[in-house]
């Protein structure tokens, strides 16, 4: 092999070790496939498009069922040191308000870890929830502007609400398990279909 041969192959190494992409989720049940069949949950679903779409990008499900943000927040610094994620999915914030934690320590709690992984050089997604109107108008409405406030905060890029279309329509119980909380596994391409359009744009 020429000097010419062994700089292009060089080259072509450090292109595709540049275009690696490794895609770090850390949520909760939602993105932890509970009570579904291994491999059909959405963040299962995101690799299958990812190769469908001849997208070379590996992902690490660090999700936790039962996690809230501060469970996140103390597991992001190791994880992000173990893992160098090119991206960063925060799916966290549910459980903080079936905790009833106070909303300014879940913002806290998001930003931090939006800044975090920005600093570790991740671009960052943030995946926003809704909680029904049985916690109150005010709660409500206060609960969803947190995730818009953090990604204005931090220019994290936003999914507004991982269960549009499921939770919010006219027939959702069709949608959850047997608790009314957890999306069965038909629920979970949608839920892809909801990250998908803004992950897809940080590719």
């Amino acid at each position: 092999m020429g000097l010419s041969a062994v700089t292009a192959h060089a080259a072509d190494a450090q292109a595709s070790a540049a275009r690696e992409r490794v895609i770090l989720v850390v949520g909760d049940s939602l993105s932890a496939e509970y009570g579904l069949r291994r491999g059909s949950g959405w963040v299962a679903l995101l690799e299958q498009r990812l190769a469908t779409e001849r997208i070379a990008a590996r992902v690490v499900n660090a999700s936790i069922s039962g996690d809230t943000t501060s469970g996140g927040r103390s597991r992001l610094d190791a994880l992000l040191a173990q893992h160098k994620p090119t991206h960063l999915l925060i799916e966290l914030g549910g459980n903080d308000a079936l905790r009833g934690l106070p909303l300014s320590m879940t913002r806290d709690n998001l930003a931090y870890m939006a800044r975090q992984g920005k600093a570790a050089g991740a671009r960052v997604v943030l995946i926003g929830m809704q909680v029904p109107p049985n916690y109150g108008a005010g709660y409500t409405r206060d609960f969803a502007q947190g995730f818009r406030d953090v990604a204005a905060q931090t220019g994290a890029a936003l999914v507004p609400f991982l269960l549009k279309d499921i939770a919010d329509g006219p027939d959702a119980q069709r949608w959850f398990q047997a608790d009314r909380i957890h999306p069965n596994e038909s629920a979970h391409p949608r839920m892809l279909d909801n990250v998908w359009p803004v992950l897809r744009k940080l590719l």
